[in-house]
């Protein structure tokens, strides 16, 4: 997605069309800085940015063009740490009345600005770090709106519970035998860091794609299960098999790391792109029956289990796909 057009495609690879975006609220931010993106089955498109504090919604106005779009401030809706600093929205699904959302996670290095060298080589050690960043949550939409707590039925608003500054998420992943050693070192995004990209949810049931790290090759995503705690407004990790809280899938994407996650049926498409500060083609890959699996994976391409679709469309320095999802066939989208 890049310049307000998102890309829509086959399975076979070949390019369909282009949907219009249309941005009317900080819309120059907005356009250049979608990070993740999902359809309802109301016909709405829902944007994340990875600048702000806020979701935006879309609506079909005509033949392949979405407008009249609302900004929803996500403050209204669950509790973040501050109204400044950004959340980061990497990744948005939406399962059984609710709109997910996770922030990356990720803490971030300065980058250089080409004005003084100096200036530019003392940046380069500034490692910052956005609470907001540790968000994840889900909140019920009713008739296209999102609400803090739905009258109708026993939904609201809640996101999962914070140890200090950071979630519950990355409180246990400090002790992982692969992941925690990048925590630890507090590796950035951007440096093969800690950094959650995508999410696909079915029911209460999470996976979370991680941009990095990628570990010689492998990409890896995670699998959990919140529920509500006794808190109001507050999610809890389920507790899965041997006293676990997450599972890990391991997966051969040639390379790369994982950009968008999104449910075909049984199957998981992933959207692959490079984890680092990298431009080159980004890949389509189907991971197949992700539901049936109950421990840690690991998976190489093969037919019946992980498969490449297709590269998509890339002009070098110009393209960057950061999300994607489904429409019907012969859908306005």
């Amino acid at each position: 997605m890049s310049g307000g057009k998102a890309v829509s495609k086959s399975m076979s690879g070949k390019v369909l069309e282009q949907q219009l975006l249309r941005f009317r609220h900080q819309a120059k931010t907005v356009r250049s800085d979608i990070s993740a993106i999902a359809r309802t089955p109301d016909g709405h498109l829902w944007i994340g940015s990875d600048e702000l504090t806020s979701i935006e919604r879309l609506s079909a106005t005509g033949n392949h063009e979405y407008s009249q779009h609302q900004q929803y401030a996500l403050s209204e809706y669950l509790d973040l740490r501050d109204t400044r600093s950004e959340v980061d929205i990497e990744g948005l699904d939406y399962s059984d009345g609710y709109l997910w959302l996770v922030g990356s996670h990720s803490s971030k290095r300065k980058r250089a600005k080409g004005k003084d060298a100096q200036q530019d080589i003392q940046r380069l050690l500034e490692i910052t770090q956005d609470a907001n960043r540790y968000l994840l949550g889900r909140i019920p939409l009713v008739n296209g709106e999102p609400v803090r707590v739905d009258n109708c039925s026993e939904r609201s608003a809640a996101s999962l519970r914070r140890c200090g500054e950071e979630s519950e998420l990355i409180h246990i992943l400090r002790e992982d035998e692969h992941i925690g050693p990048f925590l630890e070192i507090n590796l950035p995004s951007k440096d093969n860091g800690f950094d959650i990209e995508a999410l696909a949810a079915k029911g209460h049931q999470l996976f979370l794609g991680l941009r990095g790290p990628v570990l010689r090759g492998m990409a890896i995503i995670l699998e959990i299960e919140v529920e509500a705690s006794e808190e109001p407004g507050v999610l809890q990790l389920k507790q899965l098999e041997n006293n676990r809280k997450y599972r890990k899938h391991f997966v051969d994407l040639n390379g790369l790391g994982v950009r968008d996650l999104c449910f075909q049926g049984e199957d998981l498409l992933v959207l692959a792109g490079p984890t680092m500060q990298l431009s080159c083609p980004m890949q389509l890959f189907r991971f197949r029956q992700v539901f049936s699996h109950c421990q840690d994976t690991l998976w190489l391409r093969s037919p019946d289990a992980l498969i490449k679709l297709f590269d998509l469309p890339w002009v070098r320095g110009a393209d960057n796909a950061e999300g994607m999802t489904l429409f019907p066939s012969g859908d306005n989208g």
